[in-house]
């Protein structure tokens, strides 16, 4: 296979990172092994590797290591290949029914197939074939995938194992001196049943080369190094969220007790914090020291490699924050530092700086973040459970650290809090840092301040301005496009703003979809009328097996899959990324950045000025079936490395991200029509905090606005959401548009909220209504007549869009 020069070296640079997104949650020695060998290996994995989650996200890389293809590719003779053709066909029967099923429960529904079928998790099937196959190691490979459009299930074959992979683990477990339980999940899976079992590594999702990168960690010559970004237990020991996946409300009730801070606060160990990971070698975590300067605090931790092994350790710093008028969750994570490569006997120290400012709550009474007075506990260690205290950072008084205004709508309830709350013993001896009240320098943020409008942008008509605030549509045809090859500037973008005011000097901004990387066509041709993908429908994989026949003939008919007489073929292959989770899971933000360098210098290879990535919404539950798209159950964590693709993608000029989904977007069911109800406390400290981070440390470009309802109000049309927090106490400065929201798809009979209105999004200060068709169009022109969106805030939004375009497309 011929790769060009810079898939090269981005697969080089991901080869030898891709260990440290894996995740070693137990082992007994056996592993590594000392070179290539016979090897066993079972499991739906093996063949059907899952390099990503299914949707918007599926990236057409040139080509796709399997785990069969990795251990092959590094040596092994894998001599389970019978096992493997016979699971094929069970898989394929199953498959069919799935399928069938699917399309009749659309009928009964009145609704098109694909619709129900996206992102839908297919249960693995039940069967009985002989484990043939011998060897020196065995490995069973287990794979789950999910998707945008459906949420995972409390269910065997999905988030529990069923009786066959349970059955098929035990047995090998029992059969092989050497065996691991390799996970190719971008999700928990609930292992309670398989305890026993001695090796058990999470691989995750890692793009392209995940089975190369199996290979290289079976014979050790890349060791895990990452840690758990997202709790992993039994279902059963999860916050009880009984409304998770009701179509019309989903009520937050566990407030701030999000993933380990709720496992933490009650004193129950999950199987596998967050936080942890194991490797093939040891390590000492020895605190130094710990100081201030006012709320600033910096702790030296010193890490020594005690094995026999090269490898790298997460050092992580949380604070347990004093209980007064507010109720506080037993710890947060504060900061955290990976080590670089530490050889045997190793050791290096690392520094972790925070400031207790941004470990300040939300008291709604008085719409103000706090810190209240009292000792902050300072924690160290190398997961959530395994922390030692280190120092105490005694506050004198209370603080207001910025105050606010209610902008995120009211709850029904009143948050959940435990009725018991664990408590440690500390330490007589603590260092005790004084940080004074009076040194602490409050905020006040200044609302609704004055924005400029572009001189060019204030001469234009109502319907230029109409225009500009709608993605590209064809005024003729009113042509809209679901996903991909709405673009005509780049081939399989996922949409683009309007070519209508070129002449008058507004450029077009080519968007295409992420997070795993640059969704793109990867052959097409140029004509007078743009780039037109060639024999790809712009369809995921995982939609169009859901299509009638003979929609799915037709396409093979249409004009897009022959090139035209007199036109040239070209090609675009981008690389896939390891997912959202996986990233997340490596801790590292120097990795993190040189993923989205690469992203960064694809889109400028290809044309794309702004990629719709990355996404960061918090996994609030395991059977959100886009978690794997995000990073983390914890908003530092998601913040940071958001932050960190960003400044990779953007060191590129003409290149920008748009962080998504803002915000609330926890759960796939009903997306469209689904009010979020959450306490203003919970929304600001968990779910809106990683934007705000983005936000402030890495400037980027555009934020996507998302489907769901936030206590009864699109986020898309909800003002304080954007203008007040977004712009005005984040100092966010970029362009703000909404999903993709295509008439037809984002309402249905059973919602009882009203759906997204065009001129409202508008009026909100969402500068752009995507992907854009007539009927939006007229709205914004309906808005402005009838008085729901003003003509200054139209020229308002488009200033925004313009300056954005100039500043991405002129360079």
């Amino acid at each position: 296979m011929q790769l060009y020069d810079y898939e090269k070296e981005h697969l080089s640079y991901l080869r030898n990172h891709l260990a440290e997104c894996t995740v070693l949650l137990k082992q007994n020695g056996a592993f590594p092994l000392g070179k290539p060998c016979a090897i066993a290996a079972f499991g739906n994995g093996v063949r059907k590797t899952i390099k990503g989650g299914s949707g918007s996200g599926e990236v057409n890389s040139r080509y796709f290591v399997t785990v069969e293809e990795g251990l092959k590719n590094a040596g092994f003779t894998v001599t389970s290949g019978k096992w493997l053709d016979a699971y094929d066909a069970a898989y394929v029967q199953a498959r069919k029914q799935f399928v069938k099923d699917v399309k009749a429960l659309a009928r009964q529904m009145h609704t098109m197939a694909m619709y129900i079928g996206m992102g839908k998790v297919m249960p693995e099937p039940e069967y009985n074939l002989p484990l043939d196959g011998e060897g020196d190691a065995a490995i069973y490979v287990l794979a789950r995938i999910s998707g945008e459009g459906n949420d995972r299930q409390d269910a065997r074959g999905d988030i529990r194992l069923t009786e066959t992979e349970k059955r098929d683990i035990l047995l090998l477990n029992k059969k092989f001196k050497k065996f691991m339980l390799v996970l190719n999940a971008g999700g928990p899976v609930d292992l309670s049943e398989v305890e026993e079992v001695e090796n058990v590594l999470v691989l995750s999702q890692l793009g392209v080369e995940t089975g190369d990168a199996l290979a290289d960690i079976l014979l050790g010559k890349q060791n895990p190094s990452g840690k758990l970004a997202t709790t992993w237990s039994a279902w059963q020991d999860y916050f009880p969220m009984p409304d998770f996946g009701d179509h019309n409300d989903t009520r937050y009730k566990e407030g701030v007790y999000v993933g380990y801070r709720y496992f933490d606060s009650v004193g129950k160990r999950a199987r596998y914090p967050f936080g942890f990971g194991l490797s093939y070698t040891t390590f000492r975590l020895e605190p130094q020291m710990a100081a201030n300067e006012g709320s600033r605090v910096e702790v030296q931790v010193k890490v020594k490699n005690t094995g026999s092994v090269s490898g790298k350790e997460v050092a992580q710093v949380y604070v347990s924050c004093p209980e007064g008028k507010l109720d506080q969750p037993y710890q947060a994570l504060a900061a955290f530092a990976k080590t670089k490569e530490l050889a045997p006997g190793e050791e290096e120290t690392l520094t972790l700086r925070f400031d207790l400012k941004n470990l300040a709550s939300f008291d709604a009474e008085k719409s103000a973040y706090v810190l209240e007075k009292g000792a902050y506990v300072i924690r160290v260690g190398n997961s959530s459970v395994d922390t030692v205290p280190v120092a105490l950072a005694e506050l004198d008084g209370d603080v207001l650290v910025l105050q606010a205004k209610p902008c995120c709508g009211q709850a029904d309830f009143e948050d959940w809090k435990p009725e018991q709350k664990r408590e440690d013993m500390l330490p007589e001896n603590l260092p005790r840092l004084q940080v004074k009240a009076a040194d602490i320098v409050s905020a006040k943020v200044e609302y609704d301040q004055p924005e400029e409008v572009d001189e060019t942008v204030a001469k234009w008509t109502d319907e230029q301005l109409a225009y500009a605030l709608v993605g590209a549509f064809d005024p003729k045809a009113g042509k809209l496009s679901i996903i991909g090859n709405a673009g005509k500037q780049v081939a399989g973008t996922a949409g683009e703003s309007t070519s209508v005011l070129k002449e008058e000097g507004l450029p077009v901004l080519a968007m295409a979809d992420g997070p795993a990387g640059v969704r793109l066509s990867q052959k097409f041709y140029r004509d007078e009328k743009g780039a037109h993908s060639l024999g790809h429908t712009g369809l995921p994989e995982s939609m169009v097996e859901f299509m009638p026949g003979i929609f799915r003939m037709l396409m093979k008919l249409l004009p897009g899959n022959k090139l035209p007489r007199g036109a040239v073929a070209e090609e675009q292959y981008a690389t896939a990324l390891p997912i959202g989770t996986a990233l997340a899971q490596s801790w590292n933000e120097e990795f993190v950045q040189g993923c989205g360098d690469i992203v960064g210098s694809e889109m400028r290879r290809f044309g794309v000025h702004l990629w719709l990535a990355p996404a960061l919404n918090i996994h609030r539950s395991i059977r959100c079936g886009r978690n794997f798209e995000y990073y983390s159950e914890d908003p530092l964590v998601s913040g940071k490395m958001a932050a960190a693709i960003t400044r990779g993608v953007q060191a590129y000029p003409g290149c920008g991200v748009t962080i998504k989904h803002y915000a609330a977007n926890n759960q796939e069911t009903n997306r469209y029509g689904n009010n979020s109800i959450i306490s203003e406390r919970a929304v600001r400290e968990i779910y809106l905090k990683g934007f705000g981070i983005c936000v402030r440390e890495a400037k980027p470009a555009s934020v996507m606005t998302s489907y769901n309802l936030l206590n009864g109000c699109h986020t898309a049309q909800m003002r304080g959401l954007i203008e007040d927090v977004l712009r005005s106490e984040f100092g966010f400065d970029g362009i703000v548009m909404t999903d993709w929201l295509v008439r037809g798809m984002i309402h249905n009979d059973r919602d009882t909220h009203a759906p997204v209105q065009p001129e409202m999004t508008a009026a909100a200060g969402n500068d752009l209504y995507m992907p854009g068709c007539k009927a939006d169009f007229d709205d914004m022109l309906k808005g402005l007549r009838e008085g729901t969106l003003t003509r200054k805030q139209m020229e308002i939004n488009v200033s925004r869009v313009y300056r954005m375009a100039k500043k991405l497309c002129e360079k």
